[in-house]
């Protein structure tokens, strides 16, 4: 465990990271899966599936 303040802050921000970057990896491959599907089975949807996705990537790689 550390020692400095900094350092204790510096793991507490690392695991809000993380599990932050966990749930974003999750819904974008949910969403991913979501598309394919939907492409691959000619869906009425498929546009809508495919623009959530898009954008889930595009918030997903605005933020880091």
């Amino acid at each position: 465990m550390a020692n400095l303040k900094s350092s204790q802050k510096d793991i507490r921000r690392t695991i809000a990271r993380t599990e932050r970057n966990r749930a974003v990896k999750s819904r974008i491959k949910t969403l991913s899966k979501h598309a394919t599907t939907a492409l691959e089975g000619n869906a009425a949807d498929a546009q809508a599936k495919v623009s959530a996705y898009a954008s889930s990537l595009d918030k997903a790689a605005k933020t880091g």
